[in-house]
């Protein structure tokens, strides 16, 4: 097994087609030879028997001559139960039947029995069929004999013939399975080639894809697809550390600024306001770390997050809270409460990013709703501002992005809002989407969540 594993994939290949062609072609023409063998036998039986019934009918009939009509390889004799031999055919004994007494007496009618050719003179088995015929006083046995030589020579003709064309056939089948094999995995060499290629650096990602549209086409093509995911997963992770160190080096480089000012002017440094300004900075870093590790921890699906505390949430009470941090946010709280199953943090966090958002770009109002939808409960943050186009209303959602206008980079954003809000809802099997506010301009938030 172990010398077998060192073999390359085609000389494996060629060694199990040459096993299983050895072995078909080996077990296909034993069952021809059988199968040959018992024909032919029967045929001869078949023949006796014919004969037998032929000799018979001219027995009943009273019209049997002597000799016996009957073929060269064939030996008929009418014998009475004496075991006198009446009548015989060209070439048979007149005087010693076929068959002896106890033979012809175990023998029953009408069925046949081998015995050695030389008893009457034939090279090989003969087979002998037994026929009683004549009138009941006066019974006689018919004694057929057939031989099977010439039968057992044409079953030897086509077993030499087979054992002498067996070996050239399988090693001419063995040729043609190596250049098979070879062509067939000749596509497989050329992705592995690919492969080393992609590795060492030599040329972008993909493998080459054969013609064929047969399980190699399919492969190679899967192979491309996940070559192509991994690129576009190993860009979006160094944009992502890219955009990080950017957003974690503003709120440092500030601080650092403040620290070397003040350390060089200590007399004139107003510390409690410098104080100010680095626990601003400060919370900045931490809000930023927090969602930066909320994402990274959403992209790695081999990270077990701890379970989270699931209950019953009164969306009623918990946006007046998050909107109660608001001063220019309208907000009315609803009649009855609208309850959804989830992380009360979480649900919280959503809101209070929306708002921030629309906070920063409203121009004078900003408006949060909540209602029942049927099975789902509609969080809704509309703002007055400059809004946002059709077209980018789902690259926003991605992390880090800021469009060129109104909506670009300010104080406080780090273009990761949007981001955990997507993925804090579909953690809730919800949904949120973004549309112009009616009337425009401004932006309308609607967040679906599934009712309690």
């Amino acid at each position: 097994m172990s010398r077998l594993r060192r073999l390359s994939l085609r000389a494996r290949l060629l060694l199990v087609s040459i096993v299983v062609l050895t072995v078909g072609l080996a077990g296909g023409g034993v069952v021809l030879v059988a199968t040959m063998n018992f024909a032919l036998l029967r045929t001869a039986n078949t023949e006796a028997l014919q004969t037998a019934r032929a000799v018979a009918e001219l027995v009943d009939t009273g019209s049997l001559s002597d000799p016996v009509p009957a073929a060269p390889a064939v030996r008929v004799q009418v014998v009475n139960a004496a075991g006198q031999v009446l009548s015989v055919s060209a070439g048979a004994d007149r005087l010693v039947p076929i068959l002896y007494e106890r033979e012809r007496e175990s023998l029953p009618d009408g069925e046949g029995m081998f015995i050695p050719g030389a008893r009457i003179g034939f090279a090989g088995r003969v087979r002998v069929v037994a026929l009683a015929a004549g009138p009941a006083d006066a019974r006689v046995t018919v004694l057929v004999a057939r031989s099977t030589d010439d039968l057992i020579q044409s079953v030897h003709l086509l077993r030499t013939t087979l054992l002498v064309t067996f070996p050239p056939l399988v090693a001419l089948l063995a040729l043609v399975a190596w250049r098979v094999v070879g062509a067939a995995l000749r596509p497989v060499e050329a992705l592995r080639a690919g492969a080393e290629e992609i590795t060492g650096g030599a040329r972008p990602g993909m493998l080459p894809v054969p013609d064929s549209r047969d399980e190699i086409h399919r492969l190679a093509t899967t192979l491309n697809d996940m070559l192509h995911r991994l690129d576009a997963a190993r860009a979006r992770q160094r944009a992502f550390v890219a955009d990080a160190a950017h957003e974690l080096r503003s709120p440092l480089t500030n601080m650092r600024t403040e620290l070397e000012v003040a350390q060089r002017l200590p007399d004139t440094t107003d510390w409690p306001e410098l104080a100010g300004d680095l626990l601003t900075d400060v919370h900045r870093l931490s809000r930023l770390v927090d969602d930066l590790l909320l994402l990274a921890r959403a992209d790695d699906a081999t990270t077990r997050p701890a379970r989270p505390v699931l209950e019953d949430v009164e969306l009623g009470r918990l946006l007046a809270e998050v909107a109660g941090r608001y001063p220019d946010v309208a907000y009315e709280r609803p009649a009855v409460p609208l309850l959804v199953h989830g992380e009360r943090d979480a649900l919280g966090r959503v809101v209070s990013n929306l708002l921030d958002n629309a906070v920063r770009h409203a121009r004078s109002a900003v408006r949060l709703e909540v209602a029942s939808d049927g099975a789902y409960q509609r969080i809704a943050v509309v703002d007055d501002g400059p809004g946002i186009p059709a077209a980018d209303r789902e690259r926003v959602f991605d992390r880090f992005t800021r469009l060129d206008d109104a909506r670009a980079r300010d104080a406080g954003g780090s273009g990761l809002g949007l981001a955990i809000v997507r993925e804090l809802v579909r953690r809730h099997h919800g949904t949120v989407t973004l549309r112009g506010a009616t009337p425009p301009p401004g932006l309308h938030a609607e967040v679906r969540l599934p009712a309690a």
